[in-house]
């Protein structure tokens, strides 16, 4: 932050600083959530709040909210003092920001930063990312990601625009910007909520600064990188050195015929990491491109110091590359409606890849995608455009000693969560019929995969639903050590009463309906880890009774014979079923012998 060496800061000083600063971030959140209009913020959190200092460099970030923004605050910050110089920033300035040559992701993603003046010398910069819930083109909700093929169809781009300059409003970009977006109030009243959170956030940081002084503070945060750094690196140290690869897969999109390959190659040496995403497919066609580090950064810190603030001392002995032109650092003007769909299965290849190294940390594959999203438009009877927003969560993948939880969102989703019925129902004219587990969804181990969700939704009126199939239908959720797959997603659409209702293509975003329609999400269940014959036949009866998997399926898959009353395990025809199936097994390992080993596990 500062030029000159930094002074000495006492043990005590330094805590209460490194506290303070990710206390700010999270009153931000506080602050962002309970004056923000629209649920994608407030209920399901699909916002990020930052410190940054002058140069982009990230001093804190609010616990919870979406990680998958972790890489890219600074590189914003970096843009905007590269368009303005530090001394173009003035008291009063607001910045607003998503174009997509910079930011890298869906134009609903809205970047509002604001600067922090100390004594008139530019000391950082408060910064929020937050998911509009429109801003013209296909954006509504989230976007008909499908069909977008560039970011003009995809919205408004906002480039390192100053809505306000010096604490003065420009009109004429204010009206610019409400008259070409379908819900006005709504986006605005985020962006007033964003603004009122990041001018807070300034206050708290030059209060801190008041009372320690500048040059204890930057000493403070110069330490405060170093230990984040040293603690990242004492983790990595714990690694046998060496490369480890890994590959998966998404399914062709659109027009492309290719599936969407991603290859992970971590070299682990002493103390430092490098994750090398070169080998990962080109920029396509359709809207899944993006350009973040954040797939590589997120795994980093997953298997790091996952429970330590996040800051830039995080990620400083980790080197991510990705080159450009490569599906997750596509070349603007590529399309990026979908950007961060791929990122969860990303993060979960390259944890893939160290299950070789470290196999007693490394969980199964849980859904791997964004969890599947229920967006519905229209006009209500008092002609006022509305839209449902949430977010419903998956199976995880069981893991070296337990089952994997259920109903969560993705690794790259933070303390997202899906909006309640009650909210949706009042303020959208949907019935939720039901939101439940699905049984037999995760994958059969040793160690359960956590159970997918099914969904089902009716509109009240005529509208659109925006539906989309997960990108992973072809590869299911992956068991690790012998355990099983978990089931893969389903989107279902029912336009009439009578009518089964029936998977909805791919390619098809759009769904002009009638009242009475209804729509069934179905996510991902997690993969199963271990040999589910080795699991407690107590746990399986208590998983039936449950209504966590079926009679059927702890007989198949578990060997586990229950009396018919559901109350006790058949000690002695277990036995008999499980040795039958270890011969099985067995035998079909014999006939298996000498196949090429998959990047998959089966």
């Amino acid at each position: 932050m500062q030029d000159n060496v930094p002074v000495a800061t006492d043990v005590i000083t330094l805590d209460v600083i490194s506290q303070a600063l990710p206390a700010i971030s999270n009153e931000m959140a506080a602050d962002l959530q309970r004056s923000s209009y629209n649920m994608m913020i407030y209920e399901v959190q699909d916002f990020c709040c930052t410190l940054l200092g002058p140069d982009g460099e990230l001093l804190s970030q609010n616990v919870g909210g979406v990680s998958h923004f972790v890489a890219d605050m600074g590189v914003v910050i970096r843009d905007g003092v590269k368009r303005y110089g530090k001394a173009g920033f003035a008291v009063g300035d607001v910045i607003i920001h998503n174009h997509q040559r910079v930011g890298g992701q869906h134009l609903n993603n809205v970047c509002i930063y604001t600067p922090i003046f100390w004594n008139s010398g530019l000391v950082g910069f408060a910064a929020i990312r937050a998911h509009w819930v429109d801003v013209g083109g296909l954006s509504t909700g989230f976007g008909a990601y499908q069909l977008s093929f560039d970011p003009w169809v995809e919205g408004l781009q906002l480039d390192q625009l100053k809505l306000w300059r010096e604490g003065k409003l420009d009109e004429q970009l204010y009206r610019m910007i409400h008259d070409n977006i379908r819900m006005p109030d709504a986006s605005f009243g985020d962006l007033r909520a964003q603004v009122s959170a990041c001018q807070f956030a300034g206050r708290r940081f030059v209060e801190l600064i008041s009372r320690y002084g500048l040059e204890v503070v930057t000493s403070a945060i110069e330490r405060m990188f170093s230990l984040a750094e040293e603690r990242c690196r004492a983790v990595v140290r714990e690694i046998p050195d060496g490369e480890y690869e890994a590959s998966s897969f998404l399914d062709p999109q659109g027009t492309d015929r290719e599936p969407i390959n991603i290859h992970v190659r971590v070299t682990v040496k002493d103390s430092s990491m490098t994750i090398d995403l070169s080998g990962c497919s080109g920029q396509r066609s359709c809207s899944l491109n993006s350009r973040t580090l954040a797939g590589g950064l997120i795994a980093y810190k997953a298997l790091t110091t996952p429970l330590e603030p996040v800051n830039e001392g995080s990620f400083a002995a980790v080197n991510v590359i990705i080159p450009e032109g490569n599906i997750m650092m596509a070349s603007y003007p590529a399309a990026m409606g979908a950007w961060s769909i791929i990122l969860p299965s990303v993060v979960e290849t390259i944890l893939l890849a160290m299950a070789s190294a470290i196999p007693e940390r490394i969980a199964a594959s849980h859904h791997s995608v964004l969890g599947p999203a229920l967006v519905f438009s229209g006009i209500n009877e008092r002609g006022q455009q509305f839209v449902s927003q949430t977010i419903e969560g998956g199976g995880w993948g069981g893991r070296p000693w337990e089952d994997g939880p259920s109903a969560s969102v993705s690794i790259c989703q933070g303390f997202d969560r899906n909006a309640p019925i009650e909210n949706l129902e009042l303020k959208v004219p949907l019935l939720i019929e039901q939101r439940a587990l699905e049984p037999d969804s995760g994958g059969a181990g040793k160690f359960r995969g956590g159970l997918g969700t099914r969904v089902r939704a009716r509109n009240l009126q005529p509208g659109k639903w925006i539906l989309s199939q997960s990108p992973r239908r072809e590869l299911p959720p992956w068991g690790m050590n012998g355990g099983q797959a978990g089931k893969v997603s389903d989107c279902l659409l029912r336009k009439e009463d009578g009518q089964p209702a029936a998977s909805i293509d791919p390619n098809d975003a759009i769904h002009e309906v009638a009242a009475g329609s209804t729509v069934e999400l179905v996510s991902a269940g997690g993969g199963g880890w271990g040999n589910a014959l080795e699991r407690e036949p107590a746990k399986v009866l208590d998983d039936v009774r449950a209504g966590y998997i079926s009679c059927g399926s702890a007989e198949s898959d578990y060997g586990v014979l229950l009396n018919n009353t559901l109350d006790r395990v058949d000690i002695e025809g277990t036995a008999r079923l499980r040795a039958t199936l270890l011969r099985s097994e067995s035998a079909h390992r014999c006939n298996t012998q000498g196949r090429a080993k998959r990047d998959i596990p089966r």
